[in-house]
């Protein structure tokens, strides 16, 4: 994955969240529930690190604006 910039989380409302999974189902279920309470802009594919277990999964998020936005 990428680094995560300054950009990123320049202002207070805006996060970035990575999400460690079993398996890409299950993480972009989380990715769901997340985009249902606030505005995110989703990822659209799941990583895998050689050598570690599961999924990654990263979403940004911007909690100033509303869901859908």
């Amino acid at each position: 994955m990428r680094e995560i910039t300054d950009a990123h989380v320049a202002e207070p409302g805006l996060a970035v969240v990575e999400i460690a999974a079993a398996d890409d189902k299950t993480a972009f279920a989380i990715q769901e529930l997340l985009a249902a309470r606030c505005a995110t802009a989703p990822a659209d594919r799941t990583t895998r690190e050689p050598g570690q277990p599961g999924v990654r999964l990263r979403c940004f998020l911007d909690l100033r604006q509303e869901p859908g936005s």
